[in-house]
């Protein structure tokens, strides 16, 4: 690397920025370094590139990580922030998560001028969104709506709906917060409504596995609580093969010093709907957790349920 300053690699959208600047924040304030000791780079991925058709066509999750991946391992950033969300399950050789943020709300926020609830939608109402999990939830529970393709990033999908292209959206509560756009939220659907995806409302940090100077600076901003969370629900995704392509939902949380986990798998037309939950002790080998849940929908699910979703 030619400059001393600590880079710092992330998708240039405003969300992504403020991800960004909220890492460069926590390390400033946590080794007492100024602004100009860490820089923040951007990079275009290819997700940003694609805006006009569904990113599970083209490879899904991946698209938004590659770029600033391929920056990681070529060392010309010391670091790359993500929406954990965003990430796949298996990495690059030679990369890893080193450090996660502690979590926001994971709520999904409904979005209307039309109606207070996703419920109270009049029949035959136009719901705009580009996640898979969303559409399927949305036609589980109002099968009448109309379920359209939403992409962009919170800015634009909040002109689309205002502009009528939908009567409804849907948005994570923790991006809109991050933004400063609550006011924006009609309703905050509560997760036994509607499960989240996994890891949302989590921010991670990727480094170079062999970079052990930069993985510990990171130690001193991870949070373990969300880190053990989000890794149960990441274990659970992991089994299940999961990826844009479907519908799947997760959340571990821990209460009174216990792990609860909820796992759900969908068909995208949301008639066919798998459910499941563990509680367990929060600590080494949680992980099981979400494999042993991810087992049981697999096995009630029957064998090719997810190859029916291609």
């Amino acid at each position: 690397m030619q400059s001393r300053a600590l880079k710092i690699g992330t998708r240039g959208s405003p969300l992504a920025l403020w991800q960004a600047e909220e890492v460069r924040g926590q390390l400033a304030r946590a080794h007492g370094l100024k602004g100009a000791d860490i820089e923040i780079c951007t990079f275009k991925t290819s997700g940003d590139r694609i805006q006009d058709k569904p990113l599970r066509e083209f490879g899904g999750k991946g698209l938004f990580t590659k770029e600033i991946e391929e920056a990681l391992l070529a060392g010309e950033i010391h670091m790359a922030v993500h929406s954990f969300k965003d990430m796949p399950t298996v990495l690059p050789d030679g990369l890893q998560i080193a450090c996660v943020l502690p979590r926001e709300d994971v709520r999904d926020a409904f979005l209307s001028g039309t109606a207070s609830t996703l419920r109270d939608l009049p029949e035959g109402a136009v719901v705009g969104t580009s996640s898979l999990r969303r559409q399927a939830q949305v036609r589980r529970i109002r099968p009448d709506l109309k379920v359209i393709e939403f992409r962009g990033n919170v800015q634009t999908r909040l002109r689309k709906l205002a502009e009528g292209q939908a009567d409804a959206t849907l948005l994570a509560v923790a991006g809109l917060k991050r933004l400063g756009k609550e006011e924006h939220i009609t309703a905050r659907l509560e997760t036994e409504e509607m499960l989240p995806a996994v890891a949302q409302g989590a921010i991670c940090i990727e480094v170079r596995s062999d970079d052990a100077k930069t993985r510990a600076l990171l130690a001193a901003v991870h949070d373990a609580e969300t880190a053990l969370c989000v890794g149960v629900e990441r274990a659970f995704l992991a089994e299940l093969d999961g990826s844009c392509r479907t519908p799947i939902a997760g959340l571990a949380t821990i209460e009174n010093g216990s792990l609860r986990f909820r796992g759900q798998i969908l068909t995208p037309d949301g008639t066919r709907c798998h459910e499941t939950e563990r509680r367990g002790p929060a600590g080494n080998g949680a992980d099981a957790m979400g494999v042993d849940a991810a087992q049981e929908l697999l096995s009630e699910a029957g064998e090719g349920f997810f190859e029916a979703l291609e």
